[in-house]
């Protein structure tokens, strides 16, 4: 076995658990009886562990160890599944289980991904990571999915799957082969600085763009199963398992279009991107309107390609703007700033008391479209500026660049 295998088998096992939450909502919503809002909620909170896990994994693995710092966070995974089956009773533990998926996978991100990279003497280790998360990503969804609609117990049975699932990839990370030798004197809290974020670049072409990231595909596969509640009967859960693999499918396919534009245009990728999120956004209007399985497909295309073609747009800009020493802690920052969108599903859940979806969702693409504005702007301003790092290898994937080694 290669080396390299075992991060990736980490990454595509936390991939495969934390994103088949994305369908299940449906059941939650129709046999768990929660309210859209509170479902929306045990979406949204897995941000508040995300960020944190990506922020403190790249400096701490740095310092203890890749293997040090992503086998617990690893096992952590296990746990979280089997407080989601409890929490099929208690609404505390659903809030707790996703919160517990948010610390795996973003520390999984901040580590692995790079663990890979320097288990790859090839130097494919950044697609590797990448389709190993991406895969994780979609058949996470696509086989939880699928044993909620068919199988006994939706609630119950995805999460012992994914157990089973975790327990060798477990078993081959305590194996793996360590990269990093641990530097206990090492300054954590210096580590933690990203003095790159302040740059002029990063707030004006990344800091705009940034939510859109996760925001389109979060109104895709977490906002459109709502909206189409009245006419999916008992489809409901097959249409969002569709809904959320041709999302994630086209938002990979897309960053391959996207980093061909981005040689040409280092701005046209991120504003092509909004744009893109924007005419979806507008799609998930009419699905408001319409309740249309057709329509909320197409929404789920063009917000798919809206998230590639954004996520791309970042990752490279955030190279463009960094040092070396700095790329892990900057990438970390962005990411944690596009997670910010999986909260946008609860913010537009709580509002329906003031206004309903198609003008909620009208309102959002405003939003956007101020964004977008301020990206075009951003770009002139920055058209003389001197980056200050030079580009590195293009960007493979949505989780090509989650946390570069500081070598």
């Amino acid at each position: 076995m290669k080396a390299w295998v075992r991060p990736a088998a980490a990454l595509f096992g936390i991939g495969f658990g934390a994103n088949q939450f994305s369908p299940l909502m449906v059941v939650y919503r129709e046999q768990g009886h929660y309210s859209a809002t509170a479902v929306a909620a045990f979406f949204g909170v897995y941000v508040l562990g995300l960020a944190p896990g990506l922020l403190v994994g790249g400096p701490a693995s740095d310092r203890w160890g890749r293997r040090r710092v992503l086998l617990p966070a690893t096992v952590l995974a296990i746990p979280a599944s089997a407080v989601l089956v409890l929490g099929a009773v208690s609404e505390p533990l659903l809030y707790a289980g996703r919160l517990l998926f948010g610390v795996s996978m973003g520390v999984a991100m901040a580590v692995a991904t790079t663990w890979v990279k320097e288990l790859s003497d090839d130097g494919g280790g950044a697609r590797r990571a990448a389709l190993a998360l991406t895969l994780g990503f979609g058949v996470g969804p696509l086989v939880g999915g699928l044993l909620a609609q068919y199988a006994p117990l939706p609630m119950v049975l995805p999460y012992l799957v994914h157990v089973l699932v975790m327990v060798p990839v477990v078993c081959g990370l305590r194996r793996g082969a360590e990269t990093v030798t641990p530097t206990p004197g090492r300054s954590l809290w210096r580590d933690l600085r990203v003095p790159a974020a302040a740059h002029p670049r990063f707030r004006r072409l990344v800091l705009p763009a940034a939510p859109w990231v996760f925001g389109a595909v979060a109104l895709s596969y977490a906002v459109q199963p709502t909206l189409l509640s009245p006419s999916v009967g008992d489809r409901g859960l097959l249409v969002a398992t569709g809904i959320t693999v041709v999302s994630l499918a086209v938002g990979f396919g897309a960053q391959s279009v996207a980093r061909v534009i981005d040689r040409h245009s280092e701005h046209a990728t991120s504003l092509i991107g909004i744009g893109l999120t924007i005419a979806g956004t507008l799609t998930a209007a009419l699905v408001a309107a319409t309740a249309s399985i057709p329509v909320a497909f197409a929404g789920a295309v063009l917000l798919g390609a809206g998230y590639g073609f954004v996520l791309l747009a970042g990752l490279q800009e955030v190279q463009r703007i960094a040092a070396p020493e700095h790329l892990a802690g900057l990438t970390a920052v962005f990411y944690s700033l596009t997670y910010v969108g999986f909260l946008l599903p609860v913010l537009l859940s709580a509002l329906t008391g003031l206004a309903g979806y198609p003008v909620l969702l009208l309102g959002l693409a405003a939003v956007q479209a101020l964004c977008l504005v301020l990206v075009r702007v951003g770009a002139r301003r920055s058209a003389a500026d001197a980056p200050l790092h030079p580009l590195t290898p293009a960007v493979e994937c949505d989780v090509s660049a989650a946390a570069r080694a500081r070598r």
